[in-house]
């Protein structure tokens, strides 16, 4: 309590804000502004009068803060939060990936660094990616770095061609179809909910699937009592801590013990306040590479 009480203090005394992804550490959410998806986080706080954003997630979502906050300094608690399948993919792979499908329109996860989305033609999210794919017209695109994700649109536009990048999320790869038929075994009564990241043989077998935010607002919103969740770990703690806090009377139940981020779980309020205290661990990006990674952004906003 004495560490949330000076995180607080401090972002009193130097106008900040925190910003809190879903798959963080649920304690975090105490000292937090905003809470939910990254995309929106960063929308969020591009509203605000703050001068600081602290942004608890890992090192692209902070890139998105910063670039949708020119003017704000954006802080990163720990610079090795960084997310493994952004990592997948560099300039060089994207522009080699481009040239193997030349004059094609590239279609670029939010969860991709600032340099990556600076040379894409349009971002997406986990949530709009299909609304964005089907509104470009495209009979071909390109999408990185997800796979998966990629996969799942292709799936719901079968008219479009869908050429991923080999990249993926290791977390949710560690949901098999076995997990699946296990939870249909021991909660015959639960929905089943899960993410496009997963691979597709999984998200088949699923109830629902969608983002992050669209999981948790499906299971606020559904009449069902029980869910087994098949995404990280974060959502888990936060619905629960929230159907006891609201009374909803709902049971969420993880997919399988093993379904947490390492990167994402490398913030805590320790360092937290270590990053506030000291200003460190700022994120600067090429003014250059803002500005194209920017107008990809903003051309998805657009549509």
């Amino acid at each position: 309590m004495d560490l949330i009480q000076e995180i607080n203090k401090l972002k009193k005394e130097k106008n900040a804000i925190i910003l809190t992804h879903c798959y963080q550490n649920v304690e975090i959410d105490e000292v937090s502004d905003f809470v939910g998806d990254s995309l929106y986080l960063s929308q969020q706080a591009s509203k605000t009068n703050a001068d600081i954003i602290l942004f608890a997630g890992v090192y692209f979502m902070a890139q998105s803060a910063k670039l949708l906050s020119p003017n704000k300094k954006v802080l990163l608690p720990n610079m090795n939060s960084g997310c493994i399948m952004a990592d997948m993919i560099d300039v060089e792979n994207l522009k080699i990936f481009k040239n193997q499908h030349p004059n094609i329109p590239v279609v670029c996860y939010i969860n991709s660094t600032a340099e990556v989305k600076a040379h894409c033609d349009i971002c997406c999210t986990s949530s709009n990616a299909v609304k964005v794919v089907r509104e470009l017209g495209a009979k071909k695109i390109l999408f990185v770095p997800d796979t998966y994700l990629g996969t799942y649109v292709q799936s719901k536009l079968p008219e479009v061609e869908v050429i991923t990048f080999n990249g993926f999320c290791p977390t949710h790869l560690r949901i098999r179809i076995q997990d699946m038929e296990l939870a249909r075994k021991n909660h015959p009564n639960a929905l089943i909910l899960a993410h496009p990241e997963c691979h597709q043989e999984v998200a088949k077998l699923a109830d629902f699937v969608g983002s992050t935010k669209e999981i948790m607002e499906f299971a606020k919103k559904s009449d069902k009592k029980e869910f087994v969740i098949a995404t990280e770990k974060g959502v888990v703690d936060r619905l629960n801590r929230d159907s006891k806090k609201e009374n909803w009377n709902k049971t969420f139940i993880l997919i399988n013990e093993n379904i947490v981020c390492p990167n994402m779980k490398k913030n805590n309020l320790e360092n937290i306040y270590e990053t506030l205290l000291t200003e460190q661990n700022e994120i600067t990006i090429d003014p250059s590479v803002a500005q194209k990674a920017t107008e990809c952004i903003e051309r998805m906003l657009k549509l």
